[in-house]
């Protein structure tokens, strides 16, 4: 499986921006994909998934400003962000996990695309 983020930029306070991940490979249909992030010395964390069904998880945090869609048929994902925040700044990451019931950790994730820089200023 192969994850190519794109989307990343510099958004003022309360911004948005709107972040791709193209997802390719014979096995993409198996794995659920969703979104990481990480701050300057910050560990990596969970932001959303979603998976080929349209079942939606995100982080607590981030409800209500950040929406995980997909387009099954682009095999594309998603991440729409609203209201963004200073804090928010960080790499965010495309990531594949197979839907094993294990949590949304790093550790889990099975394949990481590269990541693309978003930064909020005030």
């Amino acid at each position: 499986v192969q994850l190519q983020a794109s989307g990343g930029g510099l958004v003022q306070d309360g911004g948005s921006l709107r972040l791709s991940c193209a997802a390719s490979g014979r096995t993409v249909s198996s794995y659920v994909l969703g979104w990481f992030r990480q701050a300057p010395g910050k560990e990596r964390e969970f932001v959303a998934a979603i998976g080929w069904g349209g079942i939606t998880r995100y982080a607590d945090s981030l409800k209500g400003r950040f929406t995980i869609s997909r387009d099954n048929a682009e095999n594309t994902v998603y991440l729409q962000m609203n209201g963004l925040k200073p804090e928010d700044t960080a790499v965010y990451f495309c990531a594949a996990k197979m839907p094993n019931g294990r949590s949304w950790y790093p550790t889990n994730v099975d394949y990481w695309g590269q990541g693309t820089q978003v930064t909020v200023s005030s």
